[in-house]
């Protein structure tokens, strides 16, 4: 089934939600599988991936099956910008990481909501995830804060990512 997106335009920064994923405040997305009840994908979402840059390198050290919960660090990923852990937004059991992103980890960035998502989970989304909207709000009070704090004043060239 084809994914429906909602737009989203702030300042220098527009982009692209699936409609009906979930969403963490620490700027991942929770979406079903729908070949598979009970699994979930998790990415970062569009802004996230902005914050990051191209990443170089993702390692989830856990095994499969290993209990995870939301808030716990269970990897971390390299990007040209910043390196970052990589948090759990789930309850329930790690079942594995994208093997895609062994061969190219910049499908994170690229194709952020279909084939580079980072790791899945067999459980539920953390209980405070987001609807779209809700996520749309937080995130617009996210860059109004670094705005206000001049952060991105030297990216006013960039264009906007549309993806």
């Amino acid at each position: 089934m084809p994914l429906t997106f909602v737009r989203f335009k702030h300042a220098r920064f527009s982009a692209r939600f699936p409609e009906g994923f979930r969403y963490s405040r620490s700027h991942y997305w929770m979406a079903p599988v729908t070949e598979e009840a009970g699994l979930w994908h998790v990415g970062f979402t569009k802004f996230a991936t902005r914050m990051l840059g191209e990443l170089v390198e993702a390692n989830f050290p856990l095994k499969e099956g290993d209990p995870v919960e939301p808030g716990q660090s269970i990897g971390s990923v390299e990007g040209f910008k910043a390196a970052s852990d990589v948090l759990c937004v789930m309850q329930g059991a790690f079942a594995g990481m994208n093997d895609a992103l062994k061969a190219d980890a910049c499908i994170v960035k690229s194709d952020p909501y279909e084939v580079g998502w980072l790791y899945s989970v067999r459980g539920e989304p953390e209980q405070d995830s987001l609807d779209v909207h809700g996520y749309i709000t937080v995130l617009q009070a996210t860059i109004q804060k670094m705005q206000e704090a001049g952060y991105g004043d030297e990216e006013a060239e960039k264009p906007n990512d549309e993806t």
